[in-house]
């Protein structure tokens, strides 16, 4: 059987995530909880999304537990995501609020495609779970093409300094890769290619901008963070790549029984 490492990842990153609440003991600047105002006891709160993410993200590791680990962590980055919403509303022109939101709803998607995958048969629910899953991702890959364009500056300031030609060309081409990329998935046209080479570029992100950001100040909980964030949006285009290449093997082993019949 040819293995989809994608969950992996996914998990790996969760595992990251509910390690990093841990030892902080609060939430990060992606998941937060301020939207709710001053939650009583809030270090139990925090422990048990710890412990979820955790759990959840080992239990995506194997196979069998894949389905509670995967619907376990949805739960908690469906929560995170509406957390969001009281800023947009507030603030409902500045789209980093819009761009957070599609951010955890990206890792929604990914949960949503493992449960998918995951089903003994071909279902109409896995299959209609899966069909939401990957247009779920596929929208949110437009707004990660429309949250870089809105801050393009800040993202070229991402970009390191030493690779040529120079930060904001980098910035305006990966801006341009989202793009191209979305309109591939919500297409159907060259869709594993996109979803692989989306996977390649936010693990690209991960190698030349959150972790030389961890050495230079691995005090830094935005540092951290960052890094299981992208992981974790990493984890779910590849679990996407992974769901279309399954579904183009499937497919072609079903027309070779055709024509053998």
């Amino acid at each position: 059987m040819k293995p989809y490492l994608g969950r992996h990842v996914y998990g790996l990153a969760a595992v990251a995530f509910g390690v990093i609440t841990l030892v902080w003991h609060d939430f990060n600047t992606w998941q937060q909880i301020q939207a709710v105002g001053n939650v009583p006891h809030r270090e139990i709160l925090v422990y048990i999304v710890a412990a979820v993410e955790i759990f959840g993200g080992i239990a995506l590791q194997w196979s069998p537990a894949a389905p509670g680990g995967a619907l376990a962590v949805g739960v908690i980055y469906l929560g995170f995501a509406l957390l969001w919403v009281p800023y947009i509303i507030a603030t409902p022109w500045v789209y980093d609020r819009w761009g957070n939101v599609f951010e955890q709803l990206s890792l929604v998607s990914g949960s949503m495609i493992v449960l998918a995958m995951a089903a003994r048969s071909d279902s109409k629910r896995a299959t209609r779970t899966a069909r939401i899953g990957y247009v779920l991702f596929g929208v949110c890959v437009v707004s990660f093409t429309m949250e870089q364009l809105a801050n393009l500056s800040a993202t070229a300031e991402f970009v390191p300094k030493w690779i040529p030609p120079g930060q904001m060309f980098w910035a305006i081409t990966t801006t341009i890769a989202f793009a191209l990329a979305a309109i591939a998935l919500l297409a159907r046209r060259s869709a594993l290619l996109a979803s692989r080479l989306v996977t390649a570029m936010i693990l690209g992100f991960g190698l030349l901008v959150w972790l030389p950001a961890l050495f230079a100040d691995p005090h830094k909980l935005f540092n951290w963070a960052g890094n299981a964030q992208n992981l974790a949006i990493a984890g779910a285009a590849w679990i996407v790549g992974d769901f279309l290449s399954r579904n183009r093997s499937t497919a072609t082993v079903r027309s070779g029984v055709r024509a053998s019949s």
